[in-house]
């Protein structure tokens, strides 16, 4: 028997994007009507470090705490940096009249635990409820749904099919169910929420978008 059916993980075949993932270098910059989405680069570290030490922000990550000190930061940025950046895709969120980075955001976990790809982001509070946050990801979630792909066997929570053989490919965001500002972000989108569960004792909910649809 195959262990996958018998540790709560299922064995599934779905369309997802071929790694490895376009590097840094050969990512395009993504523009909307006010943000410049550019990848990620060493320089970036300050302005990542200021995103990450603010409480506001940091409680709604899976950290939810902020970074003791930059080298903390440095280490969570080189995740999305070369030669890792092949199996992430995050981006800088920059303001398109200033550069400004004032957030980053994409797909941090491409095999997250669940078995799918995972997306996230993150803003500085002084920038929530302007509908940047909804700008950002329709941008992104139109680059990821261009991406080359490869049918192939994966392993993920049975919670997170509904059927089993070949089955339609997922995007995952995961937050808690406190957050409304996220979740209206992601119904806008696109996303559905389809499963609430409980991790480390925190009570979270996992939404669901469909890149094929």
């Amino acid at each position: 028997m195959d262990n996958s059916e018998t540790d709560g993980f299922a064995t599934v075949r779905s369309s997802l994007p071929t790694l490895p993932l376009p590097s840094n270098s050969e990512r395009p910059t993504l523009t909307t009507t006010r943000l410049l989405i550019r990848p990620l680069q060493p320089t970036d570290l300050e302005a990542i470090y200021v995103l990450r030490t603010r409480p506001e922000v940091m409680k709604w990550t899976s950290a939810g705490c902020i970074d003791k000190d930059i080298e903390k930061t440095r280490e969570v940025l080189n995740r999305f940096l070369p030669p890792n950046d092949t199996a992430t895709l995050n981006y800088a969120i920059c303001l398109k009249s200033t550069g400004e980075l004032i957030g980053q955001g994409g797909c941090h976990l491409y095999r997250a635990k669940h078995g799918w790809p995972e997306v996230g982001y993150m803003l500085r509070e002084e920038f929530w409820g302007q509908g940047l946050a909804t700008e950002f990801l329709g941008a992104w979630l139109q680059f990821w749904g261009r991406l080359p792909r490869t049918e192939r066997e994966i392993r993920v929570q049975k919670a997170m099919v509904t059927d089993e053989g070949r089955v339609p490919e997922q995007l995952i965001a995961i937050i808690e169910p406190s957050n409304g500002a996220s979740q209206k972000v992601l119904l806008r989108s696109g996303f559905e929420p389809f499963r609430e569960f409980t991790e480390a004792d925190d009570k979270l909910v996992a939404f669901r978008f469909f890149p094929s649809k």
